[in-house]
């Protein structure tokens, strides 16, 4: 193993270094590099996006999967790259348990027979809410999940680089103001003057390096040093860095102030290369930061495929459990004869402000279906109805509907037909007119008008 102590050292150098200024700056005690308005509006606006992006996916999959133990058994599946199992949806189960009753207790019996297409309808509702999680996993899980773990995780990354940029840049600031101070200092003071008190003592470690560079200073040794025509002075000194002179307690000489400039010009250099590293990964940043206005947009489009595939979902459920709702209200009539079908309440609600079972009980109503033929001809027979006298009302029809069979009148949104109300029809249900053509219409396609 490659270990390298040296810059382990100036790693951990570093890393002191940062922890001092940010911890000074929380302090109030250091100056604090601030980004402008724009660059922290971008920065608030990316962490908004991560959080609701973060609580909108976590919902999503509620929804999707309500089951929180299944939940996390495809969270593991996904982290550990495994496919995950097929899962038997409630719909199909109850489907399963509905045709395995059915056959126990008689598929020829009437609530066998029932048993048998509830189940048969559950299945593709089944079949369809599976179709529906893929779906919109695929088109609207999948993107967001990726905007967090991708996109999400290198913005971090950069904002974190960001922030040691601009730690090192403030301690640069403040070493540098710090050098000026003691170079003025060391500049405004007299020089030869004794300022240590006469009972100062030193260190043990400092006496000790005295010791070691106490040597007296010949006279050529000071006018190399010194060549600005210095005389040789009465009394011994040493030249000796700053520390040292500090540590003894006598003035900086000449040789001292060279070391400030030194110092000096050494931080400034520092300086200038923090505050081109911390531009350059500022614009870096900002690059990325303003990439999260193409994230909304990638967003938006997947949340228009994923609002599509829940209308396409609904859709689906609606019309099978119309199916099953025509299929039971045919066998419902074969047990119990002179009984209609119909929920107190439509299948779907209606848009409009009218109840459906009311406006077509107060609807005008004509001679009776079950009075004008056989079921078998009742396609025919209705093209022989009359409306009621008592008159007829308009409506305005609200979707487009496809016609299950010849006694049923297809549908184009937002058309005007005319409707009325036969005795004993199901209040779902009304007769439509349109031109030369009538059949029967749902009451939550329409909206009555006045």
């Amino acid at each position: 193993m490659d270990f390298n102590m040296k810059k382990l050292a100036s790693d951990a150098g570093i890393f002191f270094t940062r922890a001092v200024q940010f911890t000074e700056e929380k302090f109030g005690q250091a100056e604090k590099t601030e980004l402008d308005a724009h660059f922290e509006s971008l920065l608030a606006r990316a962490d908004s996006t991560k959080n609701w992006t973060e609580k909108i996916l976590r919902q999503t999959e509620v929804l999707l999967q309500p089951n929180p133990s299944a939940r996390v058994e495809e969270f593991l599946y996904e982290k550990l790259d495994r496919k995950v199992p097929s899962r038997v949806t409630n719909g199909e189960l109850l489907a399963q348990y509905m045709a395995e009753a059915a056959s126990e207790l008689g598929p020829t019996t009437p609530y066998g027979k029932t048993l048998i297409k509830v189940a048969e309808a559950e299945k593709h509702l089944g079949a369809a809410e599976r179709d529906f999680i893929h779906t919109a996993s695929i088109n609207f899980l999948t993107p967001l999940r990726n905007f967090l773990e991708g996109d999400w995780k290198t913005i971090s990354k950069e904002r974190r680089l960001l922030q040691n940029r601009r730690l090192d840049l403030d301690a640069s600031k403040a070493r540098l103001k710090k050098a000026k101070a003691a170079e003025a200092k060391a500049t405004t003071v007299p020089d030869f003057q004794e300022t240590r008190p006469r009972n100062y003592i030193l260190s043990a470690s400092a006496s000790a390096t005295l010791e070691d560079t106490c040597r007296p200073p010949s006279w050529a040794e000071w006018k190399e040093d010194y060549p600005g025509g210095w005389r040789r002075p009465c009394f011994f000194l040493v030249p000796l860095n700053p520390s040292l002179t500090l540590a003894r307690g006598c003035l900086s000489l000449p040789k001292d102030r060279k070391l400030w400039n030194d110092e000096v010009d050494k931080a400034e250099q520092e300086l200038r290369v923090a505050q081109t590293e911390f531009d350059r990964q500022a614009e870096v940043t900002r690059l990325l930061l303003e990439g999260i206005s193409s994230t909304h947009v990638n967003h938006l489009r997947c949340l228009h495929e994923f609002i599509e595939s829940q209308t396409t979902y609904y859709a689906q459920c609606y019309r099978h459990m119309l199916d099953l709702q025509k299929q039971l209200g045919s066998s419902q009539g074969a047990i119990f004869p002179g009984t209609f079908v119909g929920t107190a309440e439509p299948a779907s609600p209606p848009l409009s402000s009218t109840s459906p079972t009311t406006t077509a009980a107060t609807m005008p109503m004509g001679p009776s279906v079950a009075d004008l033929a056989p079921p078998g001809e009742a396609a025919l027979r209705l093209e022989e109805v009359a409306p009621p006298a008592s008159g007829t009302r308009k409506a305005r029809v609200l979707y487009d509907y496809e016609a299950a069979d010849s006694s049923e009148l297809a549908l184009l949104a937002d058309e005007l037909i005319t409707v009325y109300s036969l005795p004993g029809m199901d209040p779902d249900w009304l007769i439509g007119e349109r031109g030369n053509k009538k059949g029967k219409v749902p009451v939550t396609y329409l909206e009555l008008l006045s």
